[in-house]
């Protein structure tokens, strides 16, 4: 046990980690620290800007990086760069991409680009006073982080709000400053976070400074400040649309009214309980992770706002809708999308780069436009599927692939098994039971 603490570690070269972590955790120390090696990026230069991304780093870890082709948003054609490890995402996305290409494609509207951020303090004077001073308390604030915002405020962003907020409701003494930003292509985290420790000594500055705030009661003690994560006013809707007749043959054995109606109401299950609910938001993020981690922005951000969004009155419930009315199919997405395509490691990874040059170029509320659309057509398969052939069938196709590479099946086995299971239930056992046969497809 005591030969597994150490310190000193971050210390270390990359080669001596690596060979630490093989001797002490791994079962075979050489072949193990050989096989992590093997991933390292082999020019070095780009090594050097990958390790800079994290911390303690011994090798990389590689995920499929995908395309979703036929994405027709805003009369624009796309093709989508999607890094996920789950079978059958990217060919589901271009399944309901293709769907809808004939159909007029997704269209999109960024609602809102603002985003939040907050000084919490305690403080136990006069909050009527303080009201009082909020304006020439604004004027100062901005004024003392002006070096921090004069290059956002050229591009047309930069502090859009400020807001005292009074908790004291709920916590003795808590206040907090809640600030808008507009940060135009940068997802803007550092950004925001400088500002916001800047106007916590602004605050404390501004009350110091001022004859009306004197005594230990006036004294705000600065808490934490912060960017919040929610960013409900951050908002891009995707919706697509179409007369339900168009929805003729999208399942042979069902009537485009009978469609139309069975895929609303299933919609209408997961607003209403959030068992279903959850597992529809996760199909959402299927396709809106991949499109994130492609373009290197922070899906855990993302995700964190997206289900605290989801739940904004009091319930959880789906982040998509559906209506059949007069005729029409609609079926659409909010989604709260704080996304950049400057700074941060947008440019700086190497994969990342070319996603965006894959897009186009894109502004940030353009990407935003670019991944609500397809987390809205990872949704319409997921659902699709669901109440029609049923999630399975699908989805087990596309891990067939995974199950032969984990059994070690050969190439002329891996496609003896494709044709074999091609109108057969697909699982572990069978594929297993398969091989173990001989491998060999007898055309039925």
């Amino acid at each position: 046990m005591q030969d597994n603490i150490i310190t000193g570690f971050s210390r270390f070269t990359k080669e001596e980690k690596l060979n630490w972590v093989a001797a002490r955790f791994l079962p075979d120390a050489q072949s193990d620290a050989e096989a992590l090696r093997s991933f390292w990026h082999t020019d070095e230069g780009q090594q050097r800007i990958l390790d800079g991304f994290s911390e303690n780093t011994i090798s990389n870890y590689p995920l499929p990086f995908g395309i979703a082709p036929n994405f027709l948003i805003d009369g624009r054609v796309y093709a989508v760069p999607m890094v996920i490890e789950e079978s059958s995402v990217v060919a589901a996305a271009s399944s309901a991409a293709k769907f809808w290409l004939s159909r007029g494609g997704f269209r999109t509207e960024v609602l809102d680009t603002e985003k939040i951020g907050q000084v919490h303090f305690s403080w136990q004077g006069d909050v009527a006073l303080l009201r009082q001073h909020l304006p020439a308390l604004k004027a100062q604030l901005l004024a003392d982080a002006a070096h921090l915002t004069a290059n956002m405020e050229k591009r047309g962003g930069g502090v859009k709000g400020i807001e005292l907020i009074d908790l004291t409701g709920q916590e003795p003494d808590y206040y907090q400053l809640r600030v808008a930003f507009e940060t135009c292509d940068s997802m803007g985290a550092n950004f925001i976070n400088s500002v916001l420790e800047e106007f916590g000594q602004g605050l404390q500055r501004y009350l110091k400074a001022s004859p009306d705030f004197q005594g230990s009661s006036a004294r705000a003690e600065i808490i934490m400040a912060i960017l919040s994560n929610y960013t409900p006013d951050c908002v891009v809707r995707a919706t697509v649309s179409c007369e339900v007749e168009t929805l003729k043959g999208v399942c042979p054995d069902m009537a485009p009214e009978e469609f139309a109606g069975k895929f609303a109401k299933a919609v209408r299950i997961a607003r209403l309980d959030p068992y279903r609910a959850t597992t529809h938001n996760k199909g959402i993020f299927n396709g809106i992770d991949a499109v994130v981690l492609a373009t290197a922005n922070d899906f855990r951000a993302i995700e964190a706002c997206g289900h605290a969004y989801a739940a904004r009155d009091g319930q959880y419930r789906s982040l998509s809708q559906c209506t059949v009315e007069d005729g029409a199919f609609t079926f659409w997405l909010d989604l709260p999308l704080a996304v950049g395509t400057v700074g941060g490691l947008t440019r700086l990874h190497p994969v990342a780069r070319r996603a965006l040059d894959i897009l186009g170029q894109p502004s940030a509320r353009e990407l935003m436009s670019i991944i609500a659309a397809t987390g809205l057509a990872q949704n319409f398969a997921a659902v699709r599927s669901l109440v029609t052939t049923g999630i399975q069938k699908g989805h087990m196709k596309m891990h067939l692939m995974n199950m032969l590479n984990h059994l070690q099946a050969t190439s002329e086995e891996q496609q003896s098994a494709i044709a074999h299971f091609e109108d057969k239930v697909v699982s572990f056992t069978a594929v297993r039971d398969f091989l173990e046969r001989g491998g060999k497809h007898l055309a039925s």
